[in-house]
């Protein structure tokens, strides 16, 4: 069986190397745009205050998952898939430009979403979606740091991510200011006892939070950057942390069915039985993305399982919980997921 995964994040590694041990005569490929190696994403967000962090945040190279019999392409991007030839098209340094494939795994992860107002804006604000964009937000702020100074940030977003970042670099010393439409921090998760809490963690923590927020854009003057709300603040840097989506662009043009991701059954199929989706971009029949760790691990295990054929019944969502990275922040209720 020739299985070709697309994504190394930790759907696409979690099923390659759970694959690998119960499918020991199948050949596993996966094709990433990655060059770095398998790394966790939930530890962007800690980026600032771990001068290590580039170095810990990757949990194995792709030389490690290759010593394991798994064929990793890296620096190559899937540029489209052909259902009737059961083939995909590659773009990228290596040799091969297509591979064949018997079962096709999407396990994208999603891309940071940019509110369509911000779009002409584009080159003004950094997001922080992967170890490249975290390289660029540390350089960034290295040039600061070398003349012994802090940058000043705005942060677009009071949601997980927004929180997190804010609270990484409020800790590591810079000027922080939060924007959030809402009225409250991470509404969709915490209660509201809990959103007071998490703004009273951030306010200690020298985070100047601002509610109700309605940010039109970004404007460029001299060498500072102008977030335009009802009034105009000028800051060194923005970060937009407006929520992720998932990566469903290669599987619309190939004619699976989306929604907000990519459509799959119980059994984690797309619409083409041959095809499954994982992870951010996989929507259940329920309509729910599952983008944590716990149920993204858990649904690459029964895949594999599944394709193996040790287990015909479908995937079921675990039960489970997450919590904010923030500094000084444990919510004392479970998350709404």
């Amino acid at each position: 069986m020739d299985i070709v995964i697309i994504g190394s994040g930790i759907a696409g590694v979690s099923f390659a190397e759970k694959a690998r041990t119960l499918l020991p005569d199948a050949e596993i490929t996966l094709v990433t745009r990655e060059h770095d190696g398998y790394y966790s994403r939930p530890l962007l967000s800690r980026g600032f205050t771990r001068s290590d962090i580039e170095q810990s945040i990757i949990l194995k190279t792709f030389e490690q998952l290759r010593a394991s019999n798994i064929n990793v392409i890296a620096g190559t991007e899937v540029i489209a898939i052909n259902r009737e030839e059961k083939i995909v098209n590659l773009e990228g340094p290596c040799q091969e430009s297509s591979l064949s494939y018997d079962k096709l795994i999407l396990a994208q992860g999603s891309a940071a979403f940019i509110p369509p107002p911000f779009l002409p804006y584009r080159e003004l604000f950094f997001c922080l979606n992967s170890l490249t964009d975290l390289k660029a937000l540390r350089q960034f702020r290295e040039t600061f740091l070398n003349h012994n100074q802090h940058p000043s940030w705005a942060i677009i977003g009071g949601g997980l991510i927004g929180c997190e970042i804010a609270s990484d670099l409020a800790v590591a010393g810079d000027d922080v200011t939060l924007f959030h439409a809402m009225d409250r921090l991470m509404e969709r998760q915490l209660v509201a006892e809990d959103s007071d809490l998490l703004l009273n963690v951030l306010d200690d923590s020298g985070v100047n939070v601002l509610l109700n927020q309605n940010v039109h854009g970004f404007a460029e003057e001299d060498d500072k950057l102008c977030v335009t709300t009802d009034v105009a603040a000028e800051f060194d840097a923005v970060v937009v942390c407006c929520g992720f989506k998932p990566r469903t662009e290669l599987a619309a043009q190939a004619g699976l069915e989306i929604s907000r991701g990519i459509k799959v059954n119980n059994y984690l199929q797309t619409s083409d039985p041959d095809i499954y989706a994982l992870g951010d971009v996989a929507e259940l029949p329920n309509g729910k993305l599952y983008a944590f760790i716990l149920p993204i691990r858990s649904q690459s295990f029964w895949l594999a399982g599944f394709l193996a054929e040790q287990d015909n019944l479908g995937w079921t969502p675990p039960i489970f919980t997450t919590k904010a990275k923030v500094h000084g922040f444990d919510a004392a209720h479970p998350y709404n997921l």
